[in-house]
């Protein structure tokens, strides 16, 4: 069959990334022999990435035929890729609830697209190696998916770079130097720069006796998902296992890692004035501010909620927070909140952080976007005569941007219900209690990569029990919610193959 697409550029391009995946697995490698557990599972992962990954570049040398329609397909085929791989320490090592194939890639597809949702039942079923594998595919789904942005998906105006330009005030935020790869450095290097800094900052307040069970391996392990807005925790009970002055410097670096990277490069050289510009920006942290007082109310007003204030507070700003920025941490059972607690998470599922950071979900920038041209359609049914366009960062949005974020915003609303609709189906066919209010908690949860959700899937609890067939939808839900729906559905259009 012919086709127009140079498919084996991709599937070379491919070839590298899973090549390179051999480093980072040095990570828990070095774990295990720190430990003293095997460190089989890690040299033979390290082996098939090498070896699959020189295969798959010998394909082909090209590289001229790069073109929107090999980097659609080599971003799909790699986030689907990285997590078979990153499936098989699990596989190899044979421990637990993820020793099974299905289980396995649920968890390493939760792990590279920074979903956080598990299936794990018993952590102390499973090594620290193996944990801290978890933790450091996070890492590398949120580093990816912001270098992704620059390098790929921003040229093919996937996203929403045009407008990241205008909030930024940036001229090419693609280029911010002259070379594309020198951009990814600059990025990469912060995105390091922010993770060491968690680190430090974590193991400072266990040296300070402030954070008594903040070890070495854990001040390692969560900056890894805190930065990448992720969510894996080696913890059972998450962040309610730490102290309140760790719970409050993970708030601080979620905040941080669902900001646009962009806007924090160039306040870090010293133009905060971009930063706070940015209206973006300020509607973000307008976002946090009213859901965390919202749900703060809702919780003092709640008789069963007997917490003092400090504590109310923390809880709310830290839980709405970790579910703005799709964090997925949990510091408190918020299952056992009111139901007008619950229903604000739920809301603060489908807002996401800013553009151009390592954020999920539909993203602040979006809703900021159809706000605007709501208001504007506001005035113009009044004023039909009237010509007002959209601006943004003292531009002008184009229409066709505009349309572009309607229809992405209702093709995610479409597969979440599609999605809500497999999880109740399947959950009664197999006579498994789960009711309306979960099983939508659990398909958002999922599909806009949040995590944790509520009632079996809840904070402290594990997606283990749901049925094989809801667990393979969820794989192909955190799929195409981390690449943004477009770069998958493409792929199933005969005009992306022939014309």
């Amino acid at each position: 069959m012919t086709t127009n697409v140079e498919w084996k550029i991709s599937v070379s391009l491919l070839g590298t990334v899973l090549t390179w995946l051999s480093v980072p697995l040095l990570i828990p490698l070095l774990t295990a022999l720190v430990y003293g557990e095997s460190p089989i599972p890690f040299v033979v992962t390290i082996v098939v990435c090498l070896v699959v990954g020189v295969v798959l570049e010998s394909l082909t040398d090209r590289r001229d035929g790069f073109g929107p329609r090999e980097a659609f397909l080599m971003v799909a085929i790699t986030w689907f890729s990285v997590p078979l791989v990153g499936s098989l320490p699990f596989l190899v090592a044979g421990e637990g609830s993820i020793a099974g194939p299905v289980n396995a890639l649920f968890e390493a597809m939760s792990g590279i697209t920074t979903t956080g949702a598990t299936v794990l039942v018993d952590f102390d079923d499973h090594s620290r190696s193996v944990l801290m594998w978890r933790q450091v595919l996070q890492w590398l789904g949120g580093l990816g998916i912001l270098v992704l942005a620059t390098m790929i998906l921003s040229e093919l105006g996937v996203g929403g770079a045009q407008l990241m330009e205008s909030e930024t005030q940036t001229r090419d935020v693609n280029r911010l130097k002259p070379r594309i790869s020198q951009t990814a450095r600059i990025l990469g290097g912060l995105y390091l720069g922010l993770t060491l800094a968690n680190m430090v900052a974590l193991y400072a307040l266990h040296l300070l006796g402030l954070a008594p069970n903040m070890g070495l391996y854990n001040a390692v392990a969560h900056p890894f998902t805190t930065v990448a807005t992720a969510g894996f925790s080696p913890e059972p009970l998450s962040l309610a296992a730490f102290s309140p002055a760790v719970q409050w410097v993970t708030v601080f670096f979620m905040i941080v890692g669902a900001t646009n990277f962009v806007l924090i490069y160039f306040a870090l050289k010293g133009s905060w004035e971009r930063l706070l510009a940015s209206e973006e920006f300020r509607f973000y942290l307008g976002t946090l501010a009213f859901f965390s007082t919202v749900t703060a109310l809702l919780l003092v007003t709640d008789a069963e909620y007997t917490e003092g204030i400090e504590p109310t507070i923390r809880h709310s700003v830290f839980n709405v927070v970790s579910i703005v920025t799709t964090t997925g941490y949990a510091n408190f059972d918020f299952d056992t909140w009111t139901e007008g607690a619950k229903h604000m998470l739920f809301l603060c599922m489908f807002l996401g952080g800013m553009a151009g950071s390592t954020t999920c979900s539909i993203k602040a920038l979006r809703w900021l976007v159809v706000l605007k041209g709501f208001r504007r359609d506001l005035f113009t049914a009044i004023h039909p005569e009237a010509i007002r366009p959209v601006r943004m960062g003292g531009g002008v949005i184009d229409e066709e941007t505009i349309r572009d974020i309607y229809a992405f915003a209702l093709i995610n609303v479409v597969i979440f219900f599609l999605a809500t609709i497999v999880v109740v189906t399947d959950a009664a066919r197999v006579g498994l209690a789960v009711d309306e209010f979960e099983a939508m908690g659990a398909a958002a949860a999922t599909f806009l990569n949040i995590g944790p959700a509520f009632g079996i899937a809840g904070p402290f609890g594990t997606y283990e029990v749901f049925p094989t067939g809801t667990k393979v939808t969820m794989i192909f839900l955190m799929w195409i919610g981390r690449i943004e729906v477009i770069p998958v559905l493409v792929l199933f259009t005969r005009a992306f193959w022939k014309s």
